[in-house]
């Protein structure tokens, strides 16, 4: 992902990503759930490892499942927060949050084929992402959402604001198969759910669907 010049190449992003919390990786299931939505997305899935709750170690073995996963169905394994872990899990990238590493702190630790995103909120917080070097962003809140009470939808003008400034836009926060079209078209190039995969009967059919929402429209 890095040149020959030293240059950071574009990151070519999956299209869907769906978040894996704490709450899931109780259900027990997480690692062949996990499975079977990158066998479902045919490439075209993103799982996150967003543990707030359990210890280093735990978070080590769900990555390196996943990966086992990504090198038979393809996709990427995503770390959030814990760049030793990415590292050392062999992820596709880390993702940032507000209150960690900054991406150029971040980029010194990891190996070069390893993405670096960044969460952002704002125009604002996009561009200095950009700067820093981000790979790519995962914007919201979108659309409103449980998940995220005290944020109201920005709509998806922000990811129109925010597609203009450089690296790959994930919209993310309250998307469904419905709303797929509306952010693609303001120029998102990906999106992040939880509730639309992890709420439905059956997560990798979600997928499915999540997935020819994004190629259809």
């Amino acid at each position: 992902m890095t040149s020959a010049a030293g240059a950071r190449e574009p990151v070519d992003v999956p299209p869907l990503h769906v978040l894996v919390g704490d709450a899931e990786v109780a259900r027990g299931d997480v690692g062949s759930l996990a499975d079977g939505m990158l066998a479902a997305g045919e490439g075209d899935v993103a799982i996150h490892l967003r543990l707030r709750e359990l210890p280093g170690r735990r978070i080590h073995e769900l990555a390196a499942r996943v990966r086992e996963g990504v090198d038979r169905h393809g996709g990427w394994c995503v770390v959030n927060d814990r760049v030793d872990v990415a590292l050392t899990a062999d992820a596709d990238a880390v993702q940032l949050g507000g209150e960690s590493l900054p991406v150029t702190a971040a980029r010194r630790v990891l190996e070069g084929a390893t993405a670096v995103g960044r969460s952002v909120h704002g125009v604002g917080a996009a561009r200095r992402a950009a700067r820093d070097g981000a790979d790519y962003l995962v914007l919201g809140t979108i659309f409103p959402t449980p998940s995220h009470p005290e944020r109201p939808g920005a709509g998806p003008g922000l990811v129109e604001e925010v597609a203009e400034i450089g690296p790959p836009v994930v919209a993310i926060g309250g998307i469904d198969a419905g709303r797929v079209p509306e952010v693609r078209s303001a120029g998102a190039r990906g999106i992040a759910v939880r509730r639309a995969v992890w709420e439905a009967g059956d997560p990798a059919e979600a997928v499915r669907e999540l997935r020819a929402a994004w190629t259809e429209s």
